[in-house]
């Protein structure tokens, strides 16, 4: 497996290792893998972008998880390429020359980038400029695993929405964090997520690998809802008061356009760059997860349900 140090790999592992499988964890630096390590995972030294250290974790495996990604909003410096794009070809080509009989690339809704409020499936493929560089180097991370599915290699593609829960270190886990201090500044209107809580999400990948099929993609987007009523569903939960303004889509595009220029001569904060600023003015990452409903078994908790325990 690969991504095991992260939110969502590490949730996979733990329940891939739970349900009795033996997992092998690969990682750019052991140390920060000890909690896996204490949860009966083996850790191997090893890094997506060097093909020659999959070789060894990966011989005599029955399965490949591959969900190891960069994952950043608003940084303009940063591997994003050679990681989501350059990481998935070396590990699936490392899997095909393997023989690895089953595999499972983690991919992501954001490949669509903004759905303009419609609940698209799988069947849906997007065009036009994609919002991020994240959007954008996952969705050609997704049609390298794509063309490997063409050419024959068993590898089943999972997408999830926005993934939240305990330990996030996400920008969603920030906003959560933000809210029960207080400290929320006004959102954007209208934007809006299918919310999947993390061990939903980790049902969801162990799903896919027993019975998803092959060459195929699977939704894992738990209920639509927008940013406002998430928020209100936590005041309710906590009584903490919900911010009073949201900000019209406009307002925040129309931000977005002056600190193009603004950003080249300061460094601020991922938020408030242009590219923070349009992946949040009044988006939409939504998808339909039907078929991992009814192909795989996948159910999702009601957001308010996985935001009690979020938010305990």
């Amino acid at each position: 497996m690969t991504g095991a140090t992260g939110f969502v790999g590490g949730a996979v592992a733990r329940r891939l290792a739970a349900d009795g499988h033996t997992v092998r964890a690969l990682a750019r630096a052991p140390e920060r893998a000890r909690p896996l390590a204490d949860a009966g995972i083996e850790i191997h030294q090893g890094d997506v972008t060097d093909p020659a250290t999959l070789r060894g974790p990966m011989t005599g495996v029955d399965a490949v998880m591959h969900a190891a990604g960069w994952y950043k909003v608003g940084v303009r410096d940063g591997d994003g390429e050679a990681v989501n794009v350059g990481g998935t070809r070396n590990v699936l080509r490392t899997m095909a020359e393997l023989g690895v009989r089953r595999g499972v690339y983690t991919s992501t809704v954001a490949i669509y980038s903004d759905t303009r409020g419609r609940v698209v499936d799988e069947t849906y493929r997007f065009t036009g400029r994609h919002l991020s560089r994240y959007d954008a180097t996952k969705a050609e991370a997704h049609r390298v695993a794509e063309d490997f599915a063409r050419q024959g290699l068993p590898i089943v593609i999972v997408q999830p929405g926005a993934v939240y829960g305990p330990g996030d270190t996400s920008a969603l886990g920030t906003l959560w964090r933000r809210f029960l201090e207080r400290e929320l500044p006004p959102l954007p209107a209208r934007t809006a997520y299918c919310w999947g809580y993390i061990d939903d999400i980790a049902s969801g990948h162990a799903l896919a690998l027993e019975r998803g099929q092959p060459g195929r993609s699977y939704h894992l987007c738990g209920p639509a809802h927008t940013l406002a009523e998430a928020v209100g569903m936590a005041s309710r939960l906590t009584g903490i008061p919900a911010p009073r303004i949201f900000l019209p889509p406009w307002v925040l595009k129309a931000a977005a356009l002056p600190m193009r220029v603004i950003e080249r001569l300061v460094t601020l904060p991922p938020e408030f760059t242009s590219e923070g600023l349009r992946v949040l003015a009044g988006v939409t990452y939504l998808g339909s997860s039907m078929r991992a409903r009814r192909e795989l078994g996948w159910r999702a908790r009601p957001l308010e349900d996985g935001l009690a325990e979020t938010l305990r």
